[in-house]
């Protein structure tokens, strides 16, 4: 692989794409850009259901599309104005979410299983017009004193129905919308706990999510256009779902099969039974792929999978590997990408097309059109090649800030349009990307820092172990020290004591894990991400309580 483009400017090492950089239509909005050229896909399957087969071919996507913004704009939405998406996975929710972008509006998903009171907040931080729900969620939304959209068959009391809305803006005659979108209209405000932990809304134009795209599919060649078929798993309100997923999908017009939840016994099935051929998931996956039984009751032969895309959290080596040898030929590409920075931000290429393939446990190569530095998190001094700091990206991907958060937009946007990731890592000299772990989360042991993803991925390497986690716990002493949860397996005979002696074992002294609890299982967000915060308050909880 070629060496990475670097530059100095003043004293700053910038790093830019070996490959050349792409074009980025400026005439298109987001919904304009997927579906270019769809008419010549109309009797084709955009998106499947995986249970219950309930499907849509590119033309009535387009179709949809189109009569949903249509109706939108005759119940008053105007430009700017934000819909919050309370629904699950299913195949009308990217029509909803093109048809509010369509329609100049702004759409914001939201976590179908959140508590009430999340997504209240939700939408009063982002000052919402309208919601967009299922009918088993409408007690939910119902309370928040907006109008309600139900999506779906069921009938509830004073909602607004998605099927009467469709066939009203056919009767409407000519869309006189008197709105123009441009490129630089926000289209989306999904929300990012950001490098702070509080959760504010992320402000991204269809610029933003249409360069994103031109990045992160600059390999895909014109042979694949059509071909892939694509595991629709990931929730659909988080930007890896919506932009990763579903418009990657629609702009490559493959065909995506859409699951609500994650069940092995299904997933495997799926993949069987739709012959997927892409299946982008997070590492609790993988590590269920790897170590449950169950998968050995499948035939891994009949499978079509030809690659994985893992993101959202640090992939272990151990299980890297593990996974490997269990499905031979599978090509995993690890990603990396931010809400802040419209999804994908470094990954994979298609060795088949002459892009290569990064190294294993790698995230990637800077994509076309990006700009990477990494600096000292301590004096902002920006650091050479195989030097751990601050990820920092510049480029149109870039989020225009967050929603009425002009303090969190300065922490995380300098001056000099760089965006400050919160993330450790280090490019080395062939140009491949490390993430170390996020500046938040190292854990703080006497002077010396102590990353708890290499602490992870060595309890992961252990046969008795299903999964763990690893979090600071405060010490008077050592000011916090490393502290882990374990699920270990039933009819393992370790001890908490032989976990602590195993990794000591394997680490310099530092980086010993001071305590180890065994839990049932190990709470991880919808994106895949471990909940640190709450499992440290659990463990000092357990600690606190006296020994009977």
């Amino acid at each position: 692989m070629a060496h990475p483009l670097e530059t100095m400017k003043g004293k700053e090492h910038i790093f830019q794409s070996q490959y050349p950089a792409v074009p980025v239509p400026d005439n298109m909005t987001l919904p304009e850009f997927v579906l270019h050229e769809a008419e010549l896909y109309a009797e084709k399957v955009a998106f499947v259901e995986a249970v219950s087969g309930k499907e849509y071919k590119y033309g009535q996507v387009i179709q949809d599309t189109r009569r949903f913004a249509k109706a939108l704009r005759s119940l008053g939405l105007r430009k700017g104005r934000v819909v919050v998406v309370v629904l699950p996975n299913m195949a009308e929710y990217a029509i909803v979410a093109l048809g509010i972008m369509a329609a100049g509006g702004v759409f914001s998903g939201a976590n179908p299983s959140a508590h009430i009171s999340e997504i209240r907040k939700q939408a009063e931080a982002a000052d919402a017009e309208l919601i967009i729900t299922v009918g088993p969620l409408y007690e939910k939304v119902s309370c928040l004193g907006l109008p309600v959209i139900v999506v779906g068959e069921e009938r509830v009391s004073s909602a607004i129905y998605w099927d009467e809305l469709l066939e009203a803006a056919d009767r409407a005659g000519i869309d006189n919308a008197d709105d123009t979108i441009n490129q630089n209209d926000l289209c989306a405000l999904p929300f990012s706990s950001g490098t702070t932990g509080t959760s504010k809304g992320v402000m991204l134009t269809h610029r933003n999510l249409v360069a994103n795209l031109c990045s992160t599919l600059f390999s895909v060649g014109s042979d694949m256009i059509g071909q892939v078929t694509t595991l629709g798993l990931m929730p659909f309100f988080h930007i890896y779902g919506i932009t990763g997923i579903c418009c990657a999908t629609l702009r490559n017009k493959g065909k995506v099969v859409v699951m609500g939840r994650f069940e092995l016994r299904t997933f495997l099935n799926v993949l069987v039974v739709h012959e997927v051929t892409f299946a982008p998931i997070v590492p609790p996956i993988m590590l269920e792929l790897v170590k449950n039984p169950v998968v050995d009751e499948f035939d891994l032969r009949q499978l079509k999978l030809r690659a994985v895309m893992t993101a959202a959290a640090p992939l272990a080596p151990e299980l890297l590997a593990a996974f490997e040898k269990k499905f031979p030929g599978v090509q995993v590409q690890e990603a990396y990408g931010l809400t802040e920075h419209s999804c994908i931000t470094l990954t994979h290429g298609d060795p088949s097309k002459g892009h290569g393939i990064a190294k294993r446990n790698s995230v990637g190569f800077i994509l076309p059109n990006l700009e990477i530095k990494f600096i000292d998190p301590n004096n902002g001094q920006s650091l050479p090649k195989n030097t751990p700091g601050e990820v920092c990206v510049r480029s149109q991907c870039v989020m225009q800030g967050y929603y009425k958060n002009k303090e969190d937009t300065d922490r995380t946007i300098d001056a000099n349009k760089w965006l400050h990731t919160g993330d450790i890592g280090y490019i080395d000299d062939d140009g491949d990307i490390f993430i170390v772990d996020r500046i938040k989360e190292l854990i703080k042991y006497k002077g010396f820092q102590v990353a708890p993803a290499e602490l992870e991925a060595i309890l992961l390497s252990h046969p008795s172990i299903n999964d763990a986690a690893v979090v600071p716990l405060p010490d008077e002493e050592a000011g916090e020290i490393p502290a882990a949860c374990v699920v270990i397996n039933p009819n393992a005979k370790d001890s908490e004591e032989d976990i602590i002696n195993y990794i000591g074992s394997n680490v310099a002294s530092y980086k010993k894990l001071r305590v180890v609890q065994f839990v049932e299982s190990i709470p991880k967000s919808a994106s895949g991400k471990i909940m640190r915060r709450f499992l440290r308050e659990e463990m000092v909880k357990r600690m606190d309580k006296p020994h009977p």
